[in-house]
C-alpha cells in the first residue's frame, strides 16, 4: 500500500527536499508504508531514505537527515493515513447498540482500531486484528497495549462478544506479554455473566502474565432505556456492586502484600452503586485507568484539596453554579463545602442533571446531553457562570452528544457555560471567578 501526500509544511525538511503535495509516499528505508504507525516508526531514525512517486508516475528518492523524532512536515488525507478499522463484534453490553436513532453518524461507528490504542490510549478487543498486526506490535515494541478483555474464559468471551474468534484471540495477550510489552486490561462486567467466579478466573489468569499486566480495571455495564431487541441484562445494584467490590479488593490487597502493587481496581461507579466510601488517591497508585472512571473521584478530590492550599486574594462575592450528573453529585457537594469554608463569600449551587435522554440508570456526567443540561438550567439567572465537566463534550470540546453545540447551549440559556477538565486548580479558579 502507498499513501498520498496532501500537504507539505513550508520550511520543513520535506519542503526543503522539494517533496510536493500529490506525490505518493511508497517506502521509508525500503519499508512499505501502510499507515501512521509505519510512518512514525520508520521516521524515528536520524537518517531516512524516502521512496516516492510523483504525479507523473516517476519514482524518485530523497535522503533526509534530521533529529531523531523531528517531524518531516508531510500531511496526509487522514491522521491514520487510511480509514479507521470497524469493530466486527456484537457484544451483549455494547453501548453503541443502545443509542437511539437520529444522532450524528460518528456516534454509531464502532471503533476497534489498534492504532488508536497506541496513539490515543483507546481500548481494543484483539478480535479485529490478525497475525500481521500482532507481529507489527511486537516488532515496533509499542507499549502499553490497552485491551478490552471482559473475560479470560474463551467460551464465555465468544458468547459475550458474538465473535467466533474472540476466545482464540486471547492467545495474543500471552504473546504480547512474552514480548515484554505492558498491558492494561479492562473488564466490562455484567451481573451474573462474567462477575463472581468468572471474575476471579479472569483476574488470576491475567495476573499469570504479571509483570506485563500493569493494571486490571472492572467497569459496570451501562444500560440505557434503548434496549429493545437486545439480550436481557441487569444493572448492578447495591448488593451485587458490593459483592464485586469485595472480590476485587480481596485480590487488590493480596497483590499489594505480595508484589507491592494493587494492580486490580473497581471503577468509581461500583462504589457509588454499592453506597460505599470511595478510596483515597493513594489507593490508585499511578491512576493507570483514570480515563475508564477508575479513581476519577479520588483524583479530583485530592487536586481540589491541594489547590485550596494556595490562597487567592481579592476574591469577590459571587454566585456560581455547578451542573453535574448524579454519580458525581457527592463529590461536588464535598468540593462546595471545602471551598465555602475558605471563601464563604462565594455562593455555590450544585445542580443535578437527570439523564432523560438515555434513562435514569445512566448517571455519569460524560453522557449528559445538551438537551438535558438546558432543561435543568431553565431557572438559573441569565448571565450566571455554570461549570460543567468537559467530558460532556466531544474531544474537540464544542458539541454535546445530541449535536447541540456549546455555543448554541450558551445562546439558548443566556448563561456562561464553562467546561472544566480533570484539573483541580482550573476548577477552583473557575469557581472563584479568577481570570488569567
Amino acid at each position: 500500500m502507498s499513501v498520498k501526500i496532501t500537504g507539505v509544511i513550508k520550511g520543513s525538511k520535506a519542503y526543503k527536499k522539494q517533496i510536493h503535495p500529490g506525490d505518493v509516499l511508497l517506502k521509508i528505508n525500503d519499508k512499505q508504508i501502510n499507515d501512521v504507525l509505519d510512518y512514525q516508526f520508520y521516521c524515528a531514525e536520524k537518517k531516512i531514505r524516502l521512496t516516492l512517486e510523483n504525479e507523473k508516475g516517476k519514482i524518485y528518492r530523497k535522503t533526509v537527515r534530521k533529529e531523531q523524532y523531528e517531524d518531516l512536515g508531510l500531511e496526509f488525507e487522514t491522521y491514520l493515513m487510511d480509514k479507521k478499522q470497524h469493530c466486527k463484534n456484537k457484544c451483549i453490553f455494547c453501548f453503541i447498540d443502545q443509542l437511539p436513532k437520529g444522532m450524528r453518524d460518528t456516534l454509531y461507528f464502532k471503533d476497534d482500531d489498534a492504532r488508536l490504542s497506541f496513539l490515543f490510549g483507546n481500548y481494543i478487543t484483539l478480535t479485529n486484528i490478525d497475525r500481521h498486526d500482532v507481529d507489527r506490535i511486537i516488532e515496533m515494541h509499542i507499549s502499553p497495549v490497552n485491551i478490552s478483555v471482559h473475560t479470560m474464559n474463551p467460551e464465555l468471551r465468544v458468547e459475550m462478544m458474538k465473535n467466533p474468534n474472540a476466545g482464540e484471540n486471547l492467545k495474543y495477550i500471552e504473546e504480547i506479554a512474552a514480548a515484554g510489552l505492558d498491558i492494561n486490561a479492562q473488564l466490562v462486567l455484567c451481573p451474573g455473566i462474567n462477575d463472581g467466579d468468572e471474575l476471579r478466573y479472569s483476574i488470576e489468569k491475567l495476573m499469570s502474565y504479571y509483570p506485563a499486566i500493569q493494571s486490571i480495571a472492572a467497569v459496570p455495564v451501562g444500560i440505557t432505556k434503548y434496549r429493545d431487541g437486545l439480550c436481557n441484562l441487569n444493572a448492578y445494584d447495591e448488593k451485587t456492586a458490593g459483592e464485586t467490590i469485595d472480590i476485587i479488593e480481596e485480590y487488590s490487597s493480596f497483590y499489594l502484600e505480595h508484589i507491592g502493587r494493587r494492580v486490580v481496581y473497581a471503577a468509581d461507579e461500583f462504589y457509588l452503586k454499592a453506597g460505599r466510601p470511595l478510596p483515597d488517591a493513594e489507593f490508585y497508585e499511578d491512576f493507570a485507568q483514570i480515563e475508564n472512571g477508575v479513581g476519577m473521584w479520588a483524583d479530583m478530590k485530592s487536586q481540589i484539596e491541594l489547590a485550596l492550599e494556595t490562597p487567592y486574594e481579592n476574591v469577590g462575592k459571587r454566585k456560581v453554579y455547578i451542573a453535574t450528573g448524579f454519580a458525581a453529585y457527592g463529590l461536588m457537594q464535598y468540593i462546595k463545602e471545602k471551598v465555602s469554608e475558605k471563601y464563604p463569600q462565594v455562593d455555590i449551587e450544585i445542580i443535578r442533571i437527570k439523564n432523560d435522554f438515555f434513562g435514569s440508570s445512566i448517571t455519569v456526567s460524560g453522557l449528559i446531553t445538551g438537551e438535558d443540561l438546558l432543561k435543568n438550567l431553565e431557572n438559573v439567572e441569565e448571565g450566571s457562570d455554570v461549570l460543567i465537566s468537559s467530558n460532556m463534550l466531544r474531544s474537540e470540546g464544542d458539541m454535546f452528544l445530541d449535536s447541540i453545540t456549546l455555543d448554541e447551549a450558551r445562546e439558548k440559556s443566556k448563561l456562561n457555560i464553562i467546561p472544566n477538565d480533570q484539573n483541580g486548580e482550573e476548577f477552583l479558579r473557575n469557581i472563584l471567578g479568577i481570570k488569567e
